[in-house]
């Protein structure tokens, strides 16, 4: 992606807010915010594991910055295609295996076995570097026992369309992994831990991110057991005995696993959006970041940031325009029951945020809209969201296309791709979540 700075935003608002896009997925890369977080090497070995959407980059960083002389080895998986192409004169230190996202296959699993195995037997004298990014709960997968690879699948395909946010999955993916919740630190004992992460959680909870495997675990069987039964997804009788008899219950603060841990958050959603707020300012415009920690119903939290672009724009009120509002977070997209005969569609919360935008600002002159997730891919498609203006409903309505029919099926790519107005990126090797972008002339 080139971070070149467009022409002036009132002209070319596409390239403009595409600008700020990568304006933001490059304050996250790891390569920009490792070093300062590095330990020193220690006296014995170095193993490097880890998860996420980031993975490869992560570990790519970590070989460019270590010492050339200290040992390093190591295994981290990341979602295929997520590797970035590799420097030739960086040693190959670090294996990099690829697996699937959002739902795990059989690559993640092998891979999670090979990491619990690879940090047994280790000494007080050795360093295990845990580099973790989003996308790590499904790529990290080793679940517990009595439930199966197939089954846990099924329970994490009834999650991403239940409506649960991010941490109400994470909390129940924990409870049904032998891996996540803290318990690959406990793995790793008597060794020196020290976590990398890159957040994509609200908040910016470690114990979030990636289901955080290597952090204590604060919540219980007994909530994980209220998610499920909120969201009226079913599990397996000896899973559901399991939890009810706190059977799978995960390590909790003050347990001696975690003694002398440390965590490092090198890159956040909040430090994409400020910088992303300073290059709109240097283009002359007024910049305001309305939260890094949105949640919500992507079509409604579309819809409440439409009523306030409305309002700058028709009465310079609750701000002055032009201006450009910025957001982060992550939203949620529910699968609604669909009339017989009817297929639902294909998209994500960035898409589905657009939906929403774009039919309540009823085209609006002078906004424009990107959204797009910093990872570079929007649910399961290979777009990473979506533009939103002025002709948007009226270049549907030419294609006979009716927004409220997409937002029935929950087909944000279908109605953007028709109109020629899907972001695509590729992969960018980072994750700091849903990024958008509101431009107001």
């Amino acid at each position: 992606m080139t971070a070149e700075m467009p022409m002036d935003p009132r002209h070319q608002p596409r390239q403009f807010l595409q600008h700020l896009f990568q304006v933001a997925v490059r304050r996250a890369l790891p390569l920009h915010n490792l070093a300062p977080h590095l330990p020193k090497p220690p006296k014995g070995r170095t193993i490097v594991i880890g998860a996420g959407k980031a993975g490869a980059a992560m570990a790519q960083a970590v070989e460019a910055l270590w010492p050339a002389d200290a040992p390093l080895t190591g295994l981290v998986i990341t979602r295929y295609h997520h590797t970035p192409a590799r420097a030739p004169d960086l040693a190959h230190r670090i294996e990099i295996v690829e697996a699937a996202h959002p739902v795990p296959d059989e690559a993640g699993l092998l891979a999670s076995q090979r990491i619990l195995t690879m940090v047994q037997g280790l000494s007080a004298d050795d360093l295990v570097l845990c580099l973790i990014s989003g996308g790590g709960s499904a790529l990290l997968t080793l679940p517990a026992e009595n439930l199966t690879l197939a089954q846990k699948q099924k329970i994490n395909k009834d999650l991403l369309i239940s409506g649960a946010n991010i941490g109400e999955m994470n909390c129940v993916r924990k409870h049904l992994s032998r891996i996540k919740g803290g318990r690959l630190a406990a793995a790793c004992a008597p060794a020196m831990v020290v976590t990398l992460t890159i957040s994509d959680v609200p908040g910016d909870d470690p114990s979030v991110i990636a289901s955080g495997p290597t952090v204590p675990d604060t919540t219980t069987c007994a909530d994980a057991l209220e998610i499920l039964r909120r969201y009226q997804i079913e599990l397996p009788s000896p899973i559901q005995s399991a939890l009810q008899a706190n059977a799978l219950e995960t390590p909790k603060p003050g347990d001696p696993a975690f003694a002398g841990h440390q965590v490092h958050m090198i890159a956040t959603p909040q430090q994409s959006l400020e910088a992303a707020a300073q290059a709109a300012r240097d283009a002359g415009l007024k910049a305001y970041i309305l939260s890094d920690e949105m949640e919500g119903e992507s079509r409604e939290v579309g819809k409440v940031q439409a009523a306030m672009a409305r309002a700058i724009a028709r009465h310079a009120q609750p701000f002055d325009k032009p201006c450009v509002l910025l957001s982060g977070g992550e939203t949620t997209v529910t699968a609604r029951p669909l009339p017989e005969g009817q297929t639902r569609g294909k998209g994500g919360r960035a898409g589905e945020f657009c939906l929403g935008l774009a039919l309540a600002l009823q085209g609006q002159p002078g906004v424009f809209a990107l959204a797009a997730d910093t990872d570079g891919i929007d649910g399961m498609e290979s777009n990473a969201g979506a533009w939103v203006e002025p002709t948007t409903l009226s270049r549907a309505a030419a294609h006979g296309m009716k927004i409220e029919r997409y937002l029935d099926r929950n087909d944000a790519h279908g109605f953007f791709s028709a109109l020629g107005d899907l972001v695509v990126t590729g992969p960018t090797y980072t994750n700091v979540n849903d990024f958008r972008a509101l431009l107001i002339l």
